[in-house]
């Protein structure tokens, strides 16, 4: 699989530089055959990167593409980072491979086969479009000590955004990232391990950094990507960033839990103090939304009073 990705690679080097390359010069360069050279630019359509081809001028890239660069990521890492172009999920990598890892390791992929968002559904993941990643943690008090954890792992990917330039991030409970009113990125957490004992997580995170047109039309509700920023954040860095800024967060989650979040959660909650409805299987339940508790609830008023509400089937949307 690694073989097959260096001349994918190779020919996606060539055609970053943004004009028209011919499929003659390609396989010139790259010692191979014309036919090869088709070959790998249909590879590289199916797994989602838009490639202009045009009879008489050869290949270009609809949109620029933001690789990694697996020699920096490690360099700037302290833990060990684990790099493919192809996987079937960095979270279902690391879960496999959870006995051999320590707290803060990493998982990045260019591509995922079966990228998953909260309740199994699909997460588009275009080739080097978007971040694909995976950082492992060991809670060593069990489950109920990850309780309120995606809500802080949403506040230290609103502050790395943030301190890369991005404004207007803002954050749906209980774990949706959004830029501008629409939904940038996600986060998916899964664990095994026991209630009481030793609780082995992966920390998922999908965000979209230059959506292709042609994924868009799969994707059925408001979305954003960091295009529409006019910032120019480099892949690499930010994926650093992100990892070093998460072992900040959770450390103090391990000292002080969700409360020492309260503050950054709400600074970027888009939707407190505003009516909403909670979906909670067939039952609809309407109030203002009044933010988290120290348990990563969310809290309604309505006539009924103060409610709290926490589970994987319940959703928000904000009421018209």
């Amino acid at each position: 699989m690694k073989d097959s990705w260096l001349r994918k690679r190779a020919i996606l080097k060539y055609l970053a530089a943004g004009d028209f390359v011919s499929g003659e010069w390609l396989a010139t360069e790259l010692g191979v055959s014309r036919a090869a050279v088709s070959k790998n630019i249909a590879g590289l359509e199916q797994y989602g990167v838009e490639i202009y081809s045009v009879k008489g001028r050869g290949y270009k890239l609809a949109s620029p593409l933001s690789l990694i660069d697996e020699e920096r990521l490690i360099a700037g890492i302290d833990n060990r980072s684990f790099y493919f172009d192809d996987l079937d999920s960095t979270n279902a990598f690391m879960l496999k491979h959870a006995g051999e890892l320590a707290s803060g390791d990493i998982c990045v992929a260019e591509y995922q086969s079966a990228g998953r968002g909260r309740r199994g559904r699909r997460w588009q993941s275009p080739y080097g479009s978007h971040l694909y990643c995976s950082m492992y943690w060991c809670f060593p008090q069990g489950m109920a000590q990850a309780m309120g954890l995606s809500l802080v792992v949403a506040c230290s990917l609103a502050t790395v955004l943030e301190n890369n330039g991005v404004t207007e991030v803002g954050l749906k409970w209980p774990n949706d990232i959004y830029y501008q009113h629409k939904k940038l990125a996600g986060v998916l957490i899964e664990m095994s391990g026991q209630a009481d004992s030793e609780c082995n997580l992966v920390i998922g995170i999908g965000m979209n950094l230059a959506m292709p047109s042609q994924q868009a039309e799969h994707i059925n509700q408001p979305w954003s990507d960091l295009s529409e920023s006019g910032i120019d954040l480099d892949k690499t860095e930010l994926v650093i960033a992100l990892q070093k800024q998460l072992q900040l967060d959770i450390r103090l989650f391990e000292q002080q839990g969700l409360s020492a979040f309260m503050v950054r959660w709400q600074a970027s909650d888009i939707f407190y103090g505003q009516p909403i409805q909670l979906i909670l299987g067939d039952k609809v339940i309407k109030g203002l939304c009044r933010g988290i508790d120290s348990a990563g609830a969310v809290i309604l008023e309505n006539d009924e009073g103060i409610q709290t509400f926490v589970g994987g089937e319940i959703s928000l949307r904000g009421m018209s």
